[in-house]
């Protein structure tokens, strides 16, 4: 379905073309320090407590009454949890919960029995507790789940770590910035079967070995200070997880963009089948073996 139509002739759109520029304003040691500092925070982030390694389900909603809990008579059956946790009604858009008295689970940290569910769109979404395991309502496009966590998730406690790429500072490029006025958008399809819309400022254009690429950023948030870029390459599906690598990029100054590659990581979809992730868009996926950042996970299996 996704085509790589990344390449681009020197000669398209009349774009002036930048070589790829390696930032030697510091010492390489410093620049290795600062990859494996990033590289470290990375890990603390998947190993947290209820980070990526944690999910241990997704379940979707349906209209209506949907009963939760461990016993298989349920809607929505945990792999964990009490028998009968309670009730997620669903009407309009909307969501609230009733626990069952026996349940022992907490709203938001607080022993109530019911309440509204905020979904993920909102900056702290209501959040259901029991023993190591909590959850929360997340919202695709309309299509309502929820995003179930253990702290004890095998995927965390026997998780095998990242393998990367030799740091190469080769990898960190300068690029040229080409805004677009009015901004574009970029379709791109998620793992759901759905196309997400996302804002493009405008492209990257650099060259690597002669050659020459772009590929567009997104905002991914109204209002971030970053900008998001989902990719894929002729690693993907090798050395690298096929479906896209992510990487965020400061904004652009002076024309320029800086491209360091060698912090592409693997989105949340490498670790678990219960994230939602972007696939990379055919506009993004690079004729080029992009061999910085990480790796596959060997620990996947799904």
């Amino acid at each position: 379905m996704l085509k790589a139509i990344a390449l681009l002739a020197a000669s398209f759109a009349g774009v002036q073309l930048m070589s790829a520029h390696v930032d030697t304003s510091q010492p390489s040691t410093d620049y290795t320090k600062q990859i494996d500092a990033w590289r470290t925070g990375r890990l603390e982030g998947l190993k947290a407590p209820n980070g990526w390694l944690s999910l241990i389900g997704l379940h979707w909603l349906k209209g209506g009454k949907n009963t939760i809990g461990s016993a298989k008579s349920n809607d929505v059956v945990l792999t964990k949890g009490p028998a009968h946790l309670g009730a997620v009604t669903l009407k309009g858009g909307n969501a609230t919960i009733e626990l069952d008295p026996k349940s022992g689970a907490t709203i938001d940290g607080k022993p109530v029995k019911s309440a509204a569910l905020l979904d993920d769109s909102h900056d702290k979404p209501t959040t259901v507790a029991f023993g190591t395991v909590s959850f929360y309502m997340i919202d695709r496009n309309g299509k309502k789940g929820l995003r179930v966590k253990d702290s004890e998730a095998d995927a965390r406690t026997h998780f095998a770590g990242i393998d990367n790429f030799p740091i190469d500072p080769s990898w960190r490029i300068e690029a040229k910035w080409v805004a677009f006025d009015p901004p574009h958008t970029l379709e791109t399809p998620n793992v759901l079967g759905q196309t997400d819309k996302f804002p493009v400022p405008g492209k990257a254009v650099f060259t690597r070995d002669g050659k020459t690429y772009e590929l567009l950023p997104v905002i991914e948030v109204p209002g971030d200070k970053e900008l998001f870029l989902i990719f894929a390459d002729r690693t993907s599906g090798k050395e690298t997880y096929g479906a896209a690598r992510f990487l965020y990029a400061e904004m652009p100054k002076n024309g320029k963009i800086v491209l360091d590659f060698n912090k592409a990581y693997n989105p949340p979809c490498a670790f678990t089948p219960y994230a939602t992730c972007p696939l990379a868009p055919p506009e993004n996926r690079l004729d080029l073996a992009l061999t910085a950042g990480e790796k596959k996970y060997s620990g996947g299996h799904h």
